[in-house]
């Protein structure tokens, strides 16, 4: 079937947009043109958590079904009023000693961010930290606890680590701000200040060791899978500044289009199934229509991270 086009004006831009009837979640029925009514819709609440972040796409072109591929580098493909990022990135662990240097987007507008769900970006990976004016990368103003469940542990197990980590961080002066991850776990973020990137992953790696020896029927902090059954992952390491979490609001490349969802205190404190804290792109809307953006004063009142 040959590809079918329209063209659209978004804001000041003409976009070319692509198999619109194309279903990219066959669960629910959830097509292309879906995805990108929803980002369309979701933009005044998802764009201040993507402006000035170097942004990693994953793809489903295929669909959620289909084999999705991570997508850092667009200098081959994006329009030329799309901002990049040009940044070098270690290639270590795929059998390079060596760096590259990858053209990252950067989601700051509705026209960049159609674009993106047109190429079934399901999901938008972003670091903890920001790019300036002139691409430099700047030391991280956000820390994030990934929290990951091993089977049979769930979301439910997540939340009681997560009502532990809020307390330890707030004794250290932090504010803990709650997400789903869309998937089956969650994650915590605080904004913070900090001149050293490093600082961030070694705080959050010394938090997660001492909550995981305090709680170790509960906790694990290594990476071990072998660890995990039944325990909750408190992964420490999205903080190391080559590293990406999913951002709020994005949707999740699952068999539904749920959405990494921010979420009350209340809600973690009462989560008692983890159906509780599934969340499709239709919740998130009318959530926000109800309650505005819940993560709205995360990056308010950044604190000082204490030494470790």
């Amino acid at each position: 079937m040959a590809e079918q086009r329209i063209s659209v004006r978004v804001d000041d831009r003409t976009l070319s947009l692509s198999n619109l009837h194309k279903v990219l979640y066959p669960a629910s029925g959830f097509t292309k043109r879906d995805v990108i009514d929803y980002y369309s819709r979701i933009a005044p609440v998802i764009l201040p958590y993507l402006r000035d972040r170097a942004t990693t796409f994953l793809r489903y072109p295929e669909g959620v079904e289909g084999e999705p591929f991570f997508e850092k580098d667009v200098s081959r493909h994006a329009p030329d009023w799309v901002r990049t990022a040009k940044l070098r990135t270690s290639s270590r662990g795929s059998g390079s000693r060596g760096s590259e240097i990858n053209e990252y987007p950067v989601i700051n507008d509705l026209p960049t961010l159609v674009w993106a769900a047109n190429l079934a970006a399901l999901e938008l990976h972003v670091p903890q930290w920001t790019v300036g004016p002139r691409g430099a990368r700047r030391s991280p103003d956000l820390l994030v606890f990934d929290l990951d469940p091993g089977a049979p542990a769930d979301i439910v197990d997540c939340c009681r680590v997560a009502e532990l980590l809020r307390t330890e961080l707030a004794e250290d002066g932090l504010t803990a701000w709650a997400k789903t991850s869309g998937s089956k776990g969650m994650q915590l973020y605080c904004s913070v200040r900090t001149t050293k990137p490093e600082q961030t992953s070694a705080y959050a790696k010394a938090l997660a060791e001492r909550l995981a020896k305090a709680h170790p029927e509960a906790i694990v902090a290594k990476m071990a899978k072998a660890a995990r059954p039944g325990k909750v992952f408190i992964d420490w390491s999205q903080n190391n500044p080559a590293k990406t979490t999913v951002a709020p609001y994005s949707l999740r490349g699952r068999e539904r289009p749920t959405v990494s969802t921010p979420i009350t205190w209340d809600e973690v404190e009462s989560c008692r199934k983890a159906a509780d804290l599934v969340f499709t792109s239709d919740d998130v809307l009318q959530r926000v229509d109800e309650f505005g953006d819940l993560f709205e004063e995360v990056q308010d009142r950044p604190a000082k991270l204490p030494r470790v």
